[in-house]
Order: C-alpha cells, then structure tokens, then sequence
C-alpha cells in the first residue's frame, strides 16, 4: 500500500478523470472525515446528489459527531453514520472528500483501507497521507467544496433542484461549504474566486440567508454554558496576544454539552484587538485524549507576519489551515494547555 508524505500530497489526476471514474461506477460510496464540519458534510451531499442524478446507486457516509444545524442540510437525503453502524457490501467506487489523512478517518479508515483500487479523494487541504492514486488536492480553494465543483462540472451536474427550489440542490450544498470554511467571506481565503462561484450558487438559487439562520442561529442552551465555563477560565498568554480556554468533562457535565456544542466556541477571544491566536483544550469525556483547535487573524497588511495554525497543530501531529487547525493531544488537560502554550508563545516569538 503507498504512503503518500506531506511533501507528495498533490493532484494526481484531473477533474475529467475523476468524472470518467464516476460515470463508470454503478455503486459510490461518498464520505469524509470524523467529526464532519459544514464543508465535509456540504462535500459529501454535493457530490451524492450529483452521482445520484445520474443513476449511479450512492450512500452519503458521516462519522462522528456534528453540530445538530447542519442536518438542516440533508433535506430528505438519507445519510448513513459511523460508527453506528459500517458499510455493507461492496462499491465499485470510495470517494473520500475534505480530508487526507487516516488520522482524520478513524471510524471507516479501516474499511477504506481494504478498497484502496477504488478510492478517489478531493481535498483543499495542505498534508495528506492516504495515498489515494487519483485525486485533486487543490490548496488554493477556500473550501473542498470548490475543489469539487471542477468534478462537478464535468459530470454535467445542475446544480439548482427544478420544481423543489434550492433546498437540497447541488448549490445548496455547496454554498454551505464554502460558506462555512471562509467564516461567511471573513476569512483570507475569500479571493476573488470565492466571491465568484458564490455569486454562482446565488443565480442557481441559493437563499443565504436562510441558511445562514439555519446553520449559524440554531445553537442550543448548552452551547452558552459551555462557552461561559472556556472564558471562565481563559488564560491570556503573551502580553494578550494569545488566549488558552480549556473544558473539561466536568464543565462538559455541569452545563450538559456535548462535543456537538463546540462550534464556534474556539472563535469567541478572536473578537479581542490584541488577540492573534485562540486555542480550545476539550475533553468531553474522561481519557487520555485532549481535544486541540486552533484559531489565528490575517495580518492587518498585506505581506504582514501571522501565526499559521496549521504549522502550530502540526507540532502535535495535527494540520487544518493557515488560520484554522486541530491536533488531538495524549496526556492529562493540564500537560496539553502547557504544552499548547509553550507552542504558541514560541510561535508568536519567530
């Protein structure tokens, strides 16, 4: 089996030939990494939808858990979940969408494993290590699922649902995707072609903003209690250049949260002007395993220095983007939140 280095994770074949490899299936299983964000989940229904228009039998495979909103997503569609349940029979096509990494695969990374000849991968992001023998891996998209609409149209997809209005299109999808890996077109990554294909998906019908209230304004109670324990006991590192928040089981427990109240929570000290990086410590569960996120600004200039998070979550054998990152950390939560913070001031000190 190969094993493809950070160095060696790039395109290896073009949209065509990923279209060529779907048309000829007549079973595709799409999915994406644990713990799927709105990309990942956008990715998978994106390309289900479009495989399933063209009669190619497809299940849509999440696992782990999300945030509840983005099952506002679905619209009908049925979605299979790890580690549930597994996959059942074969597929004459495994197409693996906004991840690279077996460390990101943890429920199905075995059973793809064994199906490596049908595998396809599409991804934006920068390492990778499945060594899928065709795939795009696109670093200057903002979101995987920009990186998919080249497949997409190769497919001849239509990206608007006639007679159903945009919920459950092919648009729909993926405007949540690229919406939600550029914080709404905050972030850098929104360049010109960014604002191009969302221009795109609005003609093809996309109502923003209702899926904006549908996927940003649906929080539950817990998410707040949560976020008031992480700011309870915030730690300021570097003169107020960095902040550390850390939740335990038992703040997870006092507000009755879960990790599906997570997002957003790592963002909350980034609305401080003198705050460059942000890190979330969580475990929502006792263990030896501490969950890691990352979170940096832009510089304020063009050319101007940053703290690139994903170099940051590196360190701890993790990776995301430049300004969004998670790493997963073996020790107890007080040997993650020193070491978190040794990593951070040393990169805020180049």
């Amino acid at each position: 089996m190969s094993v493809t280095t950070a160095a060696a994770y790039a395109t290896t074949a073009s949209a065509q030939r990923l279209a060529e490899r779907i048309r000829s299936a007549t079973s595709l299983l799409v999915t994406s990494h644990d713990k799927p964000d709105g990309d990942a989940v956008g990715s998978v229904l994106a390309l289900t939808r479009a495989a399933r228009a063209l009669g190619i039998r497809t299940e849509a495979w999440l696992a782990g858990p999300f945030d509840p909103a983005l099952g506002a997503l679905f619209s009908g569609d049925t979605v299979c979940r790890a580690p549930e349940s597994m996959p059942q029979g074969e597929f004459d096509l495994v197409a693996v969408v906004d991840t690279g990494s077996w460390s990101q695969l943890e429920h199905l990374g075995p059973w793809i494993r064994g199906r490596m000849d049908r595998c396809i991968g599409v991804d934006h992001h920068r390492s990778g290590d499945t060594g899928f023998t065709d795939r795009i891996v696109d670093t200057a998209c903002a979101s995987c699922t920009q990186a998919l609409v080249p497949v997409l149209d190769a497919l001849g997809a239509r990206f608007d649902a006639p007679g159903t209005g945009c919920a459950g299109s092919i648009a729909e999808a993926l405007f949540a995707g690229l919406a939600t890996d550029t914080g709404w077109f905050r972030f850098s990554g929104a360049d010109a072609s960014v604002f191009a294909l969302a221009s795109r998906l609005l003609r093809a019908g996309v109502e923003k903003d209702r899926l904006y209230r549908q996927l940003e304004e649906t929080a539950r109670p817990q998410r707040m209690g949560l976020l008031a324990h992480a700011l309870g006991g915030m730690r300021w590192l570097a003169g107020g250049r960095a902040a550390v928040m850390t939740l335990s089981p038992e703040d997870f427990s006092r507000s009755s949260g879960s990790a599906e109240d997570l997002a957003g929570v790592v963002n909350a000290p980034m609305s401080v002007g003198s705050v460059e990086v942000s890190a979330l410590l969580s475990q929502n569960e006792p263990g030896p395993v501490v969950k890691i996120s990352l979170r940096s600004k832009p510089p304020m200039a063009r050319g101007g220095a940053f703290v690139d998070v994903n170099r940051l979550a590196g360190v701890f054998g993790g990776g995301g983007h430049v300004h969004a990152a998670g790493a997963k950390f073996r020790g107890t939560m007080a040997q993650a939140s020193e070491a978190v913070a040794e990593a951070i001031e040393r990169a805020l000190a180049r």
